[in-house]
Parts: structure tokens; sequence; C-alpha cells
């Protein structure tokens, strides 16, 4: 394989320091990456004046894969998110978000393994506001055919190729007819082009409440935009945080890796947080490269550290630094 160049954006807050703990990792895997850093969030609106400059978008564009750490969203004022912009200008339109049991002590569950593939571009995230008034917002949700069915096919291709049995569907159409029905009808027709891969439905709320209870029945589920914000952040907590989990935003030949987890602006600088879930995104993004038993490496070096308890950070139950965690996951890659 030729060297490949990835995009690095360091992000905002804890960023700095979960990337540089996925650096330490990858570093170990032998894998011959080259970096081209870039920058994005708020370091990037002091000096370009704007969080999103054409540059990052360019060398996304020319390098086809990027590691990026979390970039601050503000709530309810200033700039949009620059996640949700990096997704659609690229057309990332597919988040893959996976939840696996890693062993953290006490968890509830020791059999989860889901994966939530979030529609990426579209939905309540399309950002189509408007202030009708004093005292009236109102927000659009746009759910077209073609993205509900690329969306289902990815789903159902991952599922195929990773070895998965089963796609579940996730919507509200008992209420949101038309464009929840649009979803459903799309994700039923591409469901007949894979009678090998079992497919089934759930409404939003009660899906919610099926993975709390009995979390090892679902394998993929497959959704909107918001919906599959929440669930994933639910099956998050399943195995043991944010601090665990990883995500992969994909487009056609082109896809950016971070963690789910924001920038926790309040831990910034501490050398304390949690960096697995940077480092599971590094893994995932190994293997889109192609360089699948390194990524499996770190997988199972990231479960060894964890299940062991002993050199993990302050969530895990440890105490632990950033770098003193990453540091015991490349020892065992």
């Amino acid at each position: 394989m030729t060297m490949p160049t990835v995009t690095l954006i360091e992000g905002d807050g804890i960023g700095p320091e979960v990337i540089e703990a996925s650096l330490v990792v990858l570093d170990k895997t032998g894998v011959p990456l080259k970096y081209e850093r870039v920058e994005a969030g708020e370091k990037a609106l002091k000096e370009y004046g704007t969080p999103l400059p054409d540059l990052v978008l360019e060398s996304i564009r020319k390098n086809r894969v990027a590691l990026k750490g979390p970039v601050t969203t503000p709530v309810a004022s200033g700039f949009r998110s620059v996640n949700v912009a990096l997704r659609q200008r690229l057309d990332l339109y597919a988040n893959v978000r996976p939840a696996k049991s890693m062993g953290v002590p006490g968890s509830r569950y020791e059999d989860v393994d889901i994966v939530v593939v979030r529609e990426n571009t579209e939905g309540l995230y399309s950002g189509v506001e408007r202030m009708a008034g004093e005292d009236r917002a109102e927000s659009v949700r746009i759910i077209t055919r073609r993205a509900s069915e690329r969306i289902a096919r990815f789903a159902f291709e991952y599922a195929r190729r990773n070895g998965r049995k089963k796609v579940t569907a996730v919507h509200k159409a008992n209420i949101l007819k038309y464009t929840d029905g649009l979803f459903l009808d799309c994700s039923r027709r591409v469901a007949s082009d894979y009678p090998d891969v079992e497919y089934e439905e759930r409404i939003v709320d009660n899906m919610a409440m099926q993975l709390v209870v009995k979390p090892h029945l679902y394998d993929v589920g497959v959704t909107t935009n918001l919906f599959g914000d929440i669930l994933s952040d639910l099956c998050a907590g399943l195995v043991g945080g944010l601090g665990l989990a990883p995500s992969g935003n994909m487009g056609n030949g082109i896809a950016v890796f971070e963690p789910v987890h924001g920038s926790a602006p309040k831990y910034a600088g501490k050398n304390k947080v949690n960096p697995t879930a940077t480092i599971l995104s590094s893994a995932m993004m190994l293997d889109y490269l192609g360089y699948t038993e390194e990524a499996e490496r770190i997988c199972s070096a990231v479960q060894d550290v964890v299940r062991a308890g002993r050199t993990v950070t302050y969530d895990l139950g440890g105490s632990s630094t950033t770098l003193e965690m990453a540091r015991a996951i490349a020892d065992r890659v």
C-alpha cells in the first residue's frame, strides 16, 4: 500500500489531548501514516474568521480521509455546528456509531454489540429554521427518498459485509406520517434486495425502551438524523459512556472519523479525560484504509486495558491521565 495522508483536525477543548493520545497508539501499529494538520472550530474562527475554513474542506477532499477531535458547538447562539457543516458539505451521508461492551467494571451488560447507522445530511439537522413572530419558532424536517434509500442501503451493505444478521429501521411514522412514512417506505424497498439479512421495524420511543431492557436483541439500527444522534448516545451509555463511543462519517470515497463526545472545555488541558473514543475512531479509520489487522489490534488492546481497570481514567473508576491510558493501550498494541 502507498503511505496514506490523513487530514488531522485537533478541534477544541480536550480535542488536542485525545488526538495526541490517538497518535501515540497509531504510531505503535506500524502503519506508515502521514498527517496534514488543519484547524477547525474556535481556533479557526479567531485566525480565519470562520470555524470551517475552505482549506479544511480542500484538505479532506484531497486526502479522502480525516481524523478529527471534538469541536465546540455553541448552544442557542454563535456559529452553527462545524460537525454538521462538514457532513453536509462533503456529503458524508452515513454516520456509523458502534457500541460494544468493553468489560467496564460494574457495567449492567456484557453482551452489547450494536451499530447505529444514522442518516447524516438532512432531517431536523438541515438547519431550516426561522422565527415566525416574536413568540413562535419553526423548524423544517426534511426527508428525501434519495437520502433515505442510500442510508438504508448503506446499513444493509454494512450488515452483509460485517457478518451482521439483522437491520432494524427506527422511525416515528405513526405520528410523522409523511416524513418518516417516506423513510420507512424506502427502508422496506431496500430490505427486499437483501433476503439474507433479517429486517424489522421499531417506533423510536419503543426502541429506546427496548435498548435499555434487552439490547442484546439488536444488531444494526438505521434511522434518521436526530433519532440516530439520541439512540447512539443511549447505546454508548450501555457500554460505559461517551468516553468509549467512536464514530465514522462516510460518503462516496471519503470519510471523517471522530469521537462521539463533545469538546468538554472545562477539562481542557487537564490531561484527565478518557481517550478511548478517539482511539477507537482511529481504529475505524485504519479498517477503512484497509489495515484491518492493525485496527483489530487496537480494539483488542483497548479492551484489555479497560477490562484490567488498572490504567484507566476517572470515568472508568481509575486515576490515570489521558496519556497514561493511551500509553498502556499502545504497549499492548
